[in-house]
């Protein structure tokens, strides 16, 4: 398998990766937003999405803040309905 070079493809696929993790995390998704303690609460689900994400991609966009971008375009953005202190 050869890796992700273009920062397109990698931006897809941590958007993807990280959508996966709020799908399949709902309640501590909405639980983290609640209590702002949302990257504590998926510490080992981020962790491990970002594991998936570097092991695909080349080592310079592994590198780079693209999956930090998904996390917060796709985790917290879409999370903003959620009743929260921190909005």
């Amino acid at each position: 398998m050869s890796l992700i070079e273009n920062r397109d493809q990698a931006k897809r696929l941590a958007r993807a990766i990280v959508s996966d993790v709020a799908i399949y995390n709902r309640d501590k998704v909405e639980q983290g937003i609640k209590n702002d303690n949302i990257f504590e609460v998926l510490h080992d689900q981020l962790t491990e999405g970002r594991e998936h994400f570097q092991s695909r991609v080349t080592s310079e966009i592994a590198a780079s803040n693209i999956f930090d971008i998904a996390v917060v375009d796709v985790l917290i953005k879409r999370a903003g309905k959620i009743e929260s202190s921190i909005w």
